[in-house]
């Protein structure tokens, strides 16, 4: 049982195996130490039992030796009466002293009698004591005979124990040669993964280095795109100034376009000279028309510029509907991959997999991941959003609507350019 508890709690291997050594033979020594005290205290209560009852046997050996003395002093009483009724016939003179002494001796004989009646009540007493004594000494024996029962029942399962831990510690004496063997194998596996750490520990801060060049590419990417945004509200200006400027010509072309269409209307009823003449006007009239409105090519693109403003525009305004001020701004500051992210936590139960292979192909790390889109989180909202504590990354309750709203408007932004591809 020590071995067991000192393994369990400290978990070493030799420590425990040193405990039970010493707690072995210190049960052992203690259960011998009590076994001995208990019969010492045995032996005291036997030795006083018996010096009582020598003592008793003592009194009984005087008084027999008393009633002995008084039945032989009866004895030659009893023979001088009988010589004394024998010498009645001739001393008959001595009749009256001798019937007083008679009736002395008969008083003396009563008197003895009490005597000896008192002395077998004494006796009968210490007979009864003698008795109880023997029943008093006959249960202590049970008692004792039953103790010695336990006690012997107790050392034949203390000796199972120690055959059980003998064969315990035989096995433990082979758990430890095998140990000892694999010894080397093990250090060897050991120093194996310390190398292997080593190398895992240079490829994290190369990871790192890397990780932090990214990160200052990206807050260069970052003040870029902000330059290249008022760039393109400066350029959106333009582009207004210039639209409304087409528009004017756009009139002026139609304007130019009905009039060539009744030329062309009126030269079916001129001679063909006249025609001739209208050709050649209604060519340079075409010229100068192509030469005051040169913007053909031009119309194209900004139509099509039009349509991808429009598009940006209508995803924007439905960020601005659909969420609040901080959460607009935890948009704008995410990437591409922080937005695949979020959405991999909210569509999938265990997103590991695929927030390995985002990270994989941004060459960084799952954790770095969260923990960017948690920095933003932090800076725009105030708080976490993405919850690391449990085996899987998840959304804090709270936060749900407006993560869904965020991939929402993730996925429209994706159809819309997967459309106008």
């Amino acid at each position: 049982m020590s071995f067991g508890l000192s393994l369990v709690l400290h978990w070493n291997f030799n420590q425990a195996f040193i405990t039970a050594l010493i707690t072995a033979p210190s049960t052992y020594l203690a259960a011998f130490f009590v076994d001995k005290r208990h019969r010492n205290y045995e032996m005291l209560v036997l030795d006083s039992l018996y010096k009582r009852i020598r003592e008793l046997e003592g009194v009984k050996s005087h008084v027999v030796g008393e009633i002995n003395q008084l039945e032989n002093h009866r004895n030659s009483l009893y023979s001088e009466s009988n010589q004394l009724k024998n010498q009645i016939g001739d001393r008959r003179s001595q009749r009256d002293s001798l019937n007083r002494e008679l009736s002395s001796y008969i008083t003396e004989q009563r008197q003895l009698e009490l005597v000896i009646d008192q002395l077998k009540n004494e006796i009968n007493s210490l007979e009864k004591s003698k008795i109880e004594l023997n029943n008093s000494f006959v249960a202590e024996k049970r008692k004792q005979e039953l103790n010695v029962s336990v006690s012997r029942a107790e050392i034949t399962q203390l000796q199972i124990q120690i055959n059980e831990l003998k064969k315990e510690k035989e096995e433990l004496e082979n758990n430890l040669t095998l140990l000892d063997r694999l010894k080397p194998q093990l250090e060897e596996k050991l120093h194996e993964l310390r190398v292997q750490m080593q190398k895992l520990e240079a490829q994290e801060q190369q990871k790192k280095e890397l990780i932090s060049a990214k990160t200052n590419e990206r807050k260069n990417l970052e003040t870029k795109i902000k330059s290249l945004q008022d760039k393109l509200k400066s350029k959106q200006a333009e582009l207004k100034h210039l639209q409304e400027q087409i528009s004017l010509l756009q009139d002026e072309r139609n304007l130019l376009q009905t009039q060539v269409w009744e030329l062309l209307q009126q030269m079916e009823n001129l001679n063909p000279e006249e025609v001739e003449h209208i050709d050649d006007t209604s060519h340079d009239i075409l010229e100068e028309a192509a030469e005051l409105f040169p913007f053909s090519e031009l119309i194209e693109t900004l139509d099509s510029h039009n349509t991808n403003s429009l598009d940006k525009s209508h995803v924007g305004n439905r960020i601005n509907e659909n969420l609040e001020n901080e959460w607009h701004e935890f948009v704008y500051q995410l990437s591409s991959h922080d937005l695949q992210v979020l959405k991999a936590i909210l569509e999938q139960e265990n997103p590991n997999p695929s927030i390995k292979k985002i990270a994989e192909a941004n060459i960084t790390m799952p954790n770095l991941l969260i923990d960017s889109i948690n920095e933003i989180a932090s800076n725009t909202i105030g708080e976490l959003i993405i919850n690391t504590t449990s085996e899987f990354p998840s959304f804090e309750q709270e936060h749900m609507t407006n993560i869904q709203k965020v991939v929402e408007t993730y996925e429209t932004i994706i159809a819309q350019r997967s459309s106008s591809n």
